[in-house]
This record gives C-alpha cells, structure tokens and sequence, in this order.
C-alpha cells in the first residue's frame, strides 16, 4: 500500500451561488426557463397574459421539438412580432470554442458562455445507445486526487439553461431535430461531466425538468443519471425532486483510503453515505445504484479491498452495479491504472458475490476525454490560441 498523502483545498467546500453575469446583449435566454417563467418573461417584455400563454407555447415547441434558434424560423408567429422577440430575447446555445473527436468515436467539446467562462462535455456512442456527459459547474470544488477536474477551482455554477443548452447543442451537432422519439443517436444523459450536480441542486433539478418534460426535450427518466461524490443531504432530495438514476463515486471501501482520494469523505462518511443510498427513493432491483469505482494500483485495487466492498454493499442490502473504471492518466496525476489482472481478480470476487462488476472501456482517452480527464482546454492553452484555432478552422471551411 503506498503511503496516504495530503489533500489539497477545502474538505467541506460550500456550495455558495456564484453570480452569473448578465448577457453582453441585455437579452433573456429562453433556454433553461420553466413555461411559467417563460410566460413571465414574455409578459414583462409587454405582452399581456393571453398573448404571453399563447407565445409561450408556440416558442416552447419550436425550441425543445424543432430547435430553432431564430425567431424568424417560427411560422406560426406573426412576422411583424418575430422583431419585438428579437430585441429582447434569445434562443442560446453554449459557444463552441473547439470541438474533437476520438479515434474510437468519442466527441468532446470546449464550450463557452456568455461571460466568457469555459467548461466541457462528452459524447459516447455504442452500438445501442448514445450518451451525452452534461457539466454542471465550471470548475470543481471537491479536490478528488484522482480527477484532472478536481485540479480546478469552482468558477461558478451552470444555469439551467447552460446545463439544457448542452444536450441542445449535442442535439445539433447530431442532426437530430425536429426531435422524435425513434432513431436517435443521442439517447441518455449523464450528470458525469465537471462539477458536483448535487452543490448546483436547483439548476440541475430545472435543467433535467425540461429534458424530461413530455412536450420538452422527453427523455424519460430511465435513461438519465446523476452521479455525486456523496452529498448526503441532498440526496433524498434529489431522489424526491428530479427521480433519475443514482450514481456515487465511492472509490474506495475504508475510511483512510477513502479520505485521502475523495475528501468530502472527511465530512459524510461511507457508512453515511451507503444509508443513504439505502433510503434512495425508487431504488429497487429493475432501479440499481450504480456504485463508480476507478482503479488504482495498490491503493484500492485488493482481493481484500474487493470483498470488503461486497460486505458493505450486502449489509446495507442495495440493489447495486459497480462500475470498475481504469484509471484514466492525466499529467502530474499521482496514482497509476491497476494492471488488467489485477482489476479481472477484483471482477471476479464482485461477480461472484451476486453483484454486477463490468470494467467500464475507456473511451476518448487519447482527447482527454475519459473519466476523470475533464479540464476546460483554457487551462492548457491561452485564449487567444484558441481564438486562433477558431479562426484558422472558419477560414479551412471556407
């Protein structure tokens, strides 16, 4: 077992709400708003209520079902109004400021928003689904050693409609609008990306809302998930408000190892954290938690830390998956990937304890785009590289 090192920055980061600056245009962003604050939004602009009803629901549908994202593509609203919508409001997306693709398929874009603030998100495609990693901060507060987005400080939360904005612009880049129900490449979403979904509760909770509202984006709710580091406080809430898929980034079965690769461990405790999961609402055996488990060499990686795991997650009676996950190198990371003999054993004990142990494939490691590798690219370039890189991409499309 090599030695336990110190843990940089805050154990007990507090989930404050960071201001986010208003638009450079002074315009409202529709995206990301519930219908009634969209109603709002129109009837503050200067429509009366019955007008405001009316328009909200035709900009909703055009939005959320055909992706529009110009007024005047709106055919069923007068034209003479389509300027008045202009002026005041906007249909937003993230700013693309560099997108890749992997050689496996992988897509990872570099966003940007309207205060000039950069964060990521990834698409994996399988064979028989499509999923879309969603951030849900920029930055990250809660240090985990193993993760290239700990190595950032928490610039500030997503809004909703950042959050929404992402699975729009996947949705673009798809080629999967007007959205329909059969044939999509896009078909779940997972609170995986940078950032801590439970520390930005109320935006996560407004995003997912339109993703799974019937006339919104409509995913069900089967095929979204919400990975946390373990927020306990906040995670019956989150079963109770938003109702997804649950997932928890345990790494580790002891309280020493566990402490030193994920700090908040310091302050809600495995056992804490395994009850609560216990008490997940919905969790049953067709709705199992899936337990995130990345690999590292001769840090958790044990037959014994293998069976200890089994323990726990059979005293607490969870229907549960691990997902065992090699860990993904980053420069200066202080761990190693265990050796695939070594994550085959751990495997093998799991499975044979009735329990579901895959070895997650990594995916889009050669673009950094893996789990764990997630670091907005500005860290590693300046801006104006990168608004060079933009250029020079616009003037080899021409």
């Amino acid at each position: 077992m090599t030695p336990l090192m110190s843990s940089p920055g805050n154990i007990d980061p507090v989930p404050v709400a960071r201001p986010t600056a208003p638009r450079p245009d002074g315009k409202i962003d529709l995206v990301g708003l519930s219908k009634a604050e969209m109603r709002e939004a129109l009837t503050t602009g200067g429509l009366d209520a019955k007008g405001a009803k009316l328009r909200a629901k035709q900009i909703w549908h055009w939005i959320y079902n055909r992706g529009a994202t110009d007024f005047s593509l709106m055919t069923d609203i007068a034209r003479a109004q389509q300027p008045w919508l202009s002026n005041r409001f906007v249909i937003g997306r993230p700013e693309i400021v560099e997108a890749q693709v992997s050689t496996d398929g992988t897509r990872k874009w570099l966003l940007r928003t309207p205060d000039a603030q950069d964060f990521e998100m990834v698409f994996i495609p399988d064979a028989d689904r499509g999923t879309l990693c969603v951030s849900s901060q920029i930055g990250c507060t809660l240090n985990c050693r193993f993760c290239h987005t700990g190595t950032m400080r928490l610039v500030r939360n997503l809004t909703a409609g950042e959050i929404v904005g992402q699975v729009m612009l996947a949705r673009d880049a798809l080629g999967e609008w007007p959205s329909t129900q059969d044939g999509r490449l896009l078909t779940n979403i997972v609170m995986m990306g940078m950032g801590e979904p439970l520390y930005n509760f109320e935006a996560v909770r407004d995003a997912l809302k339109i993703v799974m509202d019937g006339d919104g984006l409509a995913l069900g709710k089967r095929r979204i998930t919400l990975s946390t580091s373990g927020v306990v406080p906040m995670m019956a809430r989150a079963g109770e408000e938003i109702g997804v898929n649950l997932a928890v980034s345990l790494h580790a079965v002891t309280k020493e190892v566990r402490d030193e690769i994920v700090p908040l461990n310091r302050k809600y405790g495995i056992e804490e954290l395994l009850q609560a999961c216990a008490d997940y609402p919905g969790a049953n055996n067709a709705r199992r938690i899936t337990f995130e488990y990345v690999m590292l060499r001769d840090k958790n990686d044990s037959d014994a830390d293998a069976h200890e795991l089994v323990r726990l997650l059979r005293k607490y009676k969870l229907p549960a998956k691990v997902n065992l996950i090699p860990f993904n190198p980053w420069p200066g990371a202080a761990y190693d990937t265990s050796p695939p003999d070594r994550i085959k054993s751990f495997s093998n004990i799991v499975f044979e304890a009735g329990i579901s142990a895959p070895v997650r494939t990594p995916r889009g490691r050669d673009i950094d785009a893996a789990c764990g590798q997630l670091k907005t690219a500005s860290d590693r370039k300046t801006r104006a590289e990168l608004d060079r890189l933009a250029e020079e991409k616009q003037v080899a499309l021409g």
